[in-house]
């Protein structure tokens, strides 16, 4: 067994733990940071498949952006865990389905013959001036365009939707609504000028007396 296969074994069982503990944490802050923990492990992964690029992307983006990103929001949310776990189990059902079929499915793909894993072998070695960031530019503008947008719009759409359900039964929502806006009569003053008469604060003086006095009321 060589030292890269080790090093595989390793770092899948630290994937495996770290995507275990995002969705078993209780601490929404603690899942957070195991899935810190899990892209970190990634990148290692992607470099030992001579992708540099794709690892210190994945740490620079996903760890060093998206996931401070989300990180800040849950903190600033307030999220009340207990509230959020209401209701959980009735959508149980549907979960474990949607589970086992993309299981079935991501199993079919890798015992099918023509995407086995194991028939692809070792990579080979790349020459000098090779560039995996051209190659990886070229395919992901061309033949993968709109996957690679589809994958940005979800993102965002993820996020927009994570907000509006912390905050769908907030007392005080911060919420204003663009068509009052538009309706206010520029005719009736939007700043409102308030005639105020100017005030003066004098410092008090400390009246200091003689030290003679002073001395006989200490000595009274």
């Amino acid at each position: 067994m060589s030292f890269t296969l080790i090093l595989f074994y390793i770092f899948a069982a630290i994937i495996l733990y770290g995507a275990l503990q995002t969705i078993t944490a209780k601490n929404p802050v603690h899942a957070t940071l195991h899935l810190v923990l899990t892209f970190c492990v990634s990148a290692m992964m992607w470099l030992l498949m001579q992708a540099e690029f794709l690892g210190l992307t994945l740490v620079v983006v996903y760890v060093g952006a998206v996931m401070v990103l989300f990180l800040f929001v849950i903190m600033m949310l307030n999220i009340d865990v207990e509230e959020m776990r209401r209701g959980f189990w009735q959508h149980a059902p549907a979960a474990v389905v949607v589970g086992v079929l993309m299981a079935v499915l991501l199993i079919a793909i890798f015992v099918a013959p023509d995407t086995n894993l194991a028939a692809i072998g070792p990579m080979n070695d790349l020459p000098a001036d090779y560039s995996n960031v051209r190659d990886l530019g070229m395919q992901l503008y061309t033949t993968y365009l709109w996957q690679f947008e589809l994958a940005a719009i979800l993102l965002v759409l993820g996020m927009v939707a994570a907000i509006a359900l912390v905050h769908r039964k907030s007392t005080n929502p911060k919420y204003i609504n663009p068509a009052d806006q538009v309706k206010v009569n520029p005719a009736e003053g939007r700043l409102r000028m308030v005639s105020m008469r100017p005030e003066f604060q004098t410092p008090k003086t400390i009246e200091t007396q003689p030290e003679n006095e002073q001395e006989q009321e200490s000595q009274s």
